[in-house]
C-alpha cells in the first residue's frame, strides 16, 4: 500500500488557489478526497473532535481513502505521556474509531524539550491498544465523559489492526536503544523532513514506513523541487519493493505547496485516488 496526503485540509489560504473560487468549506475535505490518497486529521492534535465530526468526513471520502489521524498534544506535549491512560481512552471515545476501512495509523508527536526516556516510552506504548475492538472497549471502560462535547463514540465496524507511528524532535533519540524499543513495541518510526530544523530519523522499525515532508528548505514554507520530489519517489518506491506500507505527507502549507506537491509525488508513483 503507497498512499500520498497532506497534513490537514482546512487552510483559508489554499481558497482559490487548490480549493476552486466557490467551493464551500464544507465540501473541502471531498475536493481534497477527488485529487490525493490520503490526509492526516490534523485537528484531534489540537483538540478533542466530535464523533459526528469523523462520521461527516468519513463520508465525504471514497471508500479506499485513508485517514491517518494524530493523537493529542495533551498527552505528548502537556502530559509528556505521564498518567495518560484516562485522556488516550478519552481521545478513542470521541468516534475516530468509526472510521472503520478508513482509520490509518495514529501519530503521536513529541516536543522538541522531550529526550529519550525508554521506560516513560514502553510504559506509554503498553498502553496503546492495537487492534479496533480491544480500543473500542478500552475506550468505553475508561474514557471521562465530561471531557467530551457530544455522547461518547465507542464502537468501531469491525476488529482490524490499529497502527501507531512515532515522530521525535530531540537528537538523545539518536540510539540504537530507540529503535530496538520502537521494533519491540511494532511502533513506526516517523520520517520527517524539516529543512534541518529537528534532526532526521530514517530507520524504518515496522512494516509502515511513514514520512512527513515538512519543507524542502524552509520549515512549512518551501516547495519540493522536481529533483528532491524524485529523491524521494526512489525512497518509496525503495520501501514497497521491500514490502512496506508507504504514507507520505506533505506539511508545507503555508504557500500553499503541499497539495501541489503531493500530487506530484503521486504521478511520480503512478498512483491516483478512486472516483468519489
Amino acid at each position: 500500500m503507497i498512499r500520498v496526503g497532506i497534513s490537514g485540509w482546512r487552510y483559508a489560504r489554499w481558497r482559490g488557489v487548490f480549493y476552486p473560487p466557490g467551493l464551500p468549506q464544507r465540501r473541502e475535505l471531498e475536493h481534497a478526497a477527488s485529487r490525493l490518497t490520503s490526509v492526516e486529521v490534523n485537528g484531534s492534535f489540537y483538540s478533542l473532535q466530535r464523533p459526528s465530526s469523523w462520521h461527516a468526513w468519513a463520508a465525504q471520502v471514497p471508500d479506499d481513502f485513508l485517514f491517518a489521524v494524530k493523537g493529542p498534544r495533551y498527552l505528548t506535549h502537556m502530559k509528556k505521556l505521564v498518567d495518560v491512560e484516562a485522556p488516550l481512552a478519552t481521545f478513542l471515545a470521541t468516534g475516530v474509531l468509526s472510521l472503520g476501512d478508513r482509520l490509518g495509523p495514529v501519530l503521536w508527536q513529541l516536543p522538541p524539550n522531550l529526550g529519550f526516556h525508554p521506560d516513560r516510552l514502553a510504559a506509554f506504548f503498553d498502553l496503546l491498544p492495537r487492534r479496533t475492538t480491544d480500543a473500542s472497549a478500552y475506550a468505553a471502560a475508561h474514557h471521562d465523559p465530561t471531557k467530551l462535547r457530544e455522547p461518547a463514540d465507542t464502537d468501531t465496524p469491525g476488529d482490524r489492526p490499529l497502527r501507531h507511528v512515532l515522530e521525535v524532535r530531540h537528537e538523545s533519540f539518536r540510539t540504537p536503544e530507540f529503535c530496538e524499543l520502537l521494533r519491540a513495541h511494532d511502533i513506526g518510526m516517523v520520517v520527517a523532513d524539516s529543512a534541518g530544523t529537528w534532526p532526521m530519523f530514517d530507520e524504518v522499525t515496522s512494516d509502515l514506513a511513514y514520512v512527513r515532508l515538512h519543507g524542502d528548505e524552509e520549515l512549512y514554507a518551501s516547495g519540493y523541487s522536481d529533483e528532491a520530489l524524485d529523491r524521494w519517489a526512489d525512497k518509496v518506491r525503495a520501501w514497497d519493493a521491500d514490502g512496506l506500507d508507504v504514507l507520505v505527507y506533505f506539511d508545507n502549507d503555508a504557500r500553499v505547496h503541499a497539495p501541489f506537491d503531493a500530487i506530484a509525488l503521486q504521478e511520480r508513483l503512478g498512483i491516483a485516488p478512486s472516483p468519489a
